[in-house]
């Protein structure tokens, strides 16, 4: 297995646009969408991208409420975060084969109908539904979380980076909204917790009412890419290319799983408020918008990829140094330097799937390798970082441990950056030509 060099026709590393009669255009796949199909189809995206993290980011405020109501213990409300993270790693592998049988706009279709369905199944009263519907939410934005990047890779060759750019902008504005407005909406309506979630559930019917229109729309292609996207890409496991985008998803993932879940706790330890603690996590999402946002458009403005996985990493390592000398003291600066290091690095995660594919079919294989792979790894990193603090009775490790994490991932960043692409192969051992994706 190797991996094969990009050629020079099509869209560059950078998103530049092909030359006519070349790429896309050549009959070797669907025409990239245009006018105001594409416009349409960008809302599309951005609402389902949306509905991606708050109907699990919005437990978190409603932990403590939850567990009174409910009995349960803290571990056990824990899970309610950690089995989506789960389902987003083990169901990953299934997704391109659900896009491959059904097609990528009807997959992506029902995915928010079971974000929907779960939503309402958690309004029974019944801890057996919370949990039922909290994996049916997990099951569907798995599918979505490894599809969406192969549809900006069909439909968006030549857009990539802005595309990209305002999904991952979505993700973070998204959890960012939910961690900010789910405990105001319930103490201000007086709801119960579950009515409360359930409201998540509306952003979900709108993206599901929005996307309804593109399950009747079925790109029509040739006799022989039709063939080719009915089968899926193999060999990518044996593709070091593909394993460097996978180590950079799974270790940015890690430190923004893992930062996320103690870094409200970090700065009560360090003498501040619970309430201020809260905020600064919700403040350092809303900085990960603007970092997740200009991250991939830079990369499209001719900004070298490999340099901005660096200076990711580099502005979580001045964030991360500045925790560990005062936290609270400079506690606006040093998340404000997580938060855009972070957002970048979740981009650029998303950024090199499209990127180091040939077309939407690998897209599709290499995003569920690397999800699958990150975010089991990221599972692991909340209650390896709180082990690793049980046993030194002190942050000061765990911070520092995070902050040695950033050399290995600049390290496959720079790998992930090659301007090359991953090779699969496909029936009877012969590496596949261009394809029109899956639908």
């Amino acid at each position: 297995m190797s991996e094969t060099a990009r050629p020079a026709a099509g869209a560059t590393q950078n998103g530049a646009a092909a030359p006519a009669g070349q790429g896309q255009g050549q009959g070797q796949g669907p025409p990239a969408v245009a006018g105001r199909r594409a416009l349409y189809l960008a809302l599309g995206v951005v609402l389902l991208a949306l509905n991606l993290r708050p109907a699990l980011v919005a437990v978190s405020p409603l932990a403590d409420t939850i567990r009174d109501d409910s009995g349960m213990s803290a571990a056990a409300t824990s899970l309610l975060t950690a089995l989506p993270l789960l389902c987003f790693g083990l169901l990953a592998p299934v997704a391109p084969r659900l896009g491959r049988r059904f097609g990528m706009e009807r997959a992506l279709f029902g995915t928010m109908a079971l974000i929907c369905a779960g939503t309402a199944l958690r309004t029974l009263d019944s801890v057996v539904a919370l949990f039922a519907g909290t994996l049916v939410i997990g099951a569907g934005i798995a599918v979505a979380n490894v599809l969406l990047p192969g549809l900006i890779k069909r439909d968006f060759p030549t857009k990539a980076g802005l595309m990209t750019g305002l999904y991952s902008m979505s993700l973070f504005g998204g959890a960012a909204l939910a961690a900010g407005v789910t405990l105001p909406v319930q103490q201000a309506t007086d709801m119960n917790w579950r009515t409360t979630l359930a409201c998540w559930g509306a952003l979900a019917l709108v993206a599901l009412l929005v996307w309804l229109p593109r399950i009747r729309s079925r790109t029509r292609v040739g006799a022989a890419p039709a063939r080719q996207a009915a089968h899926p890409v193999r060999g990518l496991w044996r593709s070091p290319l593909a394993w460097q985008v996978t180590a950079y998803m799974g270790l940015q993932s890690l430190n923004y799983y893992a930062a996320a879940a103690w870094l409200p706790t970090v700065f009560q330890d360090a003498g501040m408020a619970p309430g201020d603690a809260g905020w600064m996590l919700s403040f350092s999402s809303l900085l990960g918008i603007a970092g997740s946002f200009l991250a991939p458009v830079a990369v499209g403005r001719r900004l070298r990829s490999g340099a901005l996985a660096t200076l990711g990493a580099a502005l979580c390592a001045l964030g991360f140094g500045g925790l560990l000398a005062a936290p609270v003291g400079g506690a606006y600066l040093w998340m404000t330097l997580l938060g855009l290091g972070q957002g970048a690095a979740i981009s650029l995660a998303l950024l090199f799937i499209v990127q180091r594919a040939p077309d939407a079919r690998h897209a599709a294989q290499l995003s569920s390798m690397s999800q699958c792979f990150g975010y089991i790894l990221a599972a692991t990193g909340p209650t390896v970082l709180g082990a690793v603090h049980d046993a030194s009775h002190s942050w000061t490790v765990p911070l520092v441990l995070l902050l040695a994490l950033l050399v290995p991932q600049v390290v496959v960043g720079l790998g992930a950056a090659r301007d090359k692409h991953v090779a699969g192969v496909g029936r009877a051992g012969r590496a596949p030509g261009p394809g029109p994706g899956i639908a």
